[in-house]
């Protein structure tokens, strides 16, 4: 049975679009474990968000449901436990999309034509912008603000869409109370962008279209060394392992990787791979990513298998976030005299 408490609340959604990255992990999940045993969580498989490009994406459009109970095993395998957390996903909880529609009248053009993320695929796909893709930070507001949230577990990326979640709920409040919470970013995901490892001055991204850049959660153990060792380090006439993210972009990821992962400050990782070769250093790297990998893969084979278990967790957890969103939503509507 969920323990529900008066503890403070965090959200996090991930869109069941792929399979989840080194990114991911060292982003936002590797924290989750903890970060349960802080707050009452709500962890959220955004499949309403996934809309925005479902059209253009033949896993989606081919494996959708079975995306979803890989995501579910996913989280699982990371630490969150369905005892402590909620585990939902989004469509099957209605107030998410009732309150979007209530936000999106405390937003103006202008702010969501300012979102970089947005700007960027516009620039690329001009043509194929739909309006899910211009409106999805409204409805990363509802979800967030729906749960009276106090943290929001995301990766660094996500900071302009948390600051216009902000600025909505202060827009709200000033006109009607002190019906929202304003969330803020934990602070556990404040440490590093993970980028990628042939072109380290981008974000590890699951959609990237050089596979050699992204290391995935249930990538082949063999393969994930081999991509670590291709990974781009720097030209230096002289091996030089330091945290530089201008001059050495590429061995400055690394070291971010390495850092997380073995919860050790950057400083004290230059101590002890200063006199290392890039090889060298990417090699030992590889066993520590490997190692947590292999120890995430073997319970996600096992949580997979059962997929009953899996639906289970799911049913009880859209109940839960109703349940719980309904008593915020009634909050809102009523100030608004609907």
């Amino acid at each position: 049975m969920l323990n529900i408490t008066t503890q403070d609340v965090m959200f996090t959604g991930i869109q069941p679009t792929g399979l989840l990255t080194l990114g991911n992990y060292c982003g936002t999940m590797c924290n989750w474990k903890t970060i349960q045993k802080k707050y009452q969580c709500f962890f959220c498989i955004a499949d309403l968000h996934a809309l925005t490009t479902r059209n253009h994406d033949n896993y989606i459009k081919n494996s959708f449901s079975t995306s979803i109970l890989d995501m579910v095993a996913l989280y699982l395998s990371c630490g969150v436990n369905p005892n402590d957390s909620t585990i939902f996903v989004q469509s099957h909880v209605y107030t998410h999309s009732q309150l979007y529609w209530i936000l999106s009248n405390f937003i103006y053009f202008g702010e969501l034509s300012r979102m970089t993320q947005f700007k960027k695929k516009f620039l690329v796909d001009k043509k194929n912008i739909n309006l899910s893709l211009f409106c999805y930070p409204v409805l990363m507001a509802a979800d967030i603000l729906l749960y009276r949230t106090d943290g929001v577990s995301v990766g660094l990326d996500q900071k302009q869409h948390i600051e216009l979640v902000q600025k909505i709920a202060h827009r709200f409040n000033s006109k009607y109370g002190n019906i929202f919470v304003i969330p803020h970013i934990l602070k556990e995901s404040k440490k590093y962008k993970i980028m990628a490892l042939q072109e380290p001055t981008k974000k590890m991204s699951k959609s990237d279209k050089n596979f050699n850049n992204t290391i995935f959660l249930l990538d082949n153990l063999d393969l994930i060394r081999a991509k670590l060792l291709r990974s781009l380090t720097d030209s230096d006439p002289v091996y030089y392992i330091k945290y530089d993210i201008y001059n050495k972009p590429g061995i400055s990821n690394l070291l971010s990787i390495l850092s997380v992962l073995t919860n050790k400050n950057i400083s004290i990782l230059e101590c002890e791979f200063k006199n290392y070769r890039y090889y060298d250093f990417k090699k030992q790297l590889s066993e520590i990513v490997c190692d947590t990998i292999s120890k995430i893969q073997k319970l996600y084979f096992k949580f997979r298998k059962d997929e009953d278990y899996l639906i289970h967790i799911l049913k009880f957890g859209a109940k839960t976030a109703l349940d719980i969103s309904k008593k915020n939503l009634y909050n809102v509507l009523q100030v608004l005299d609907l």
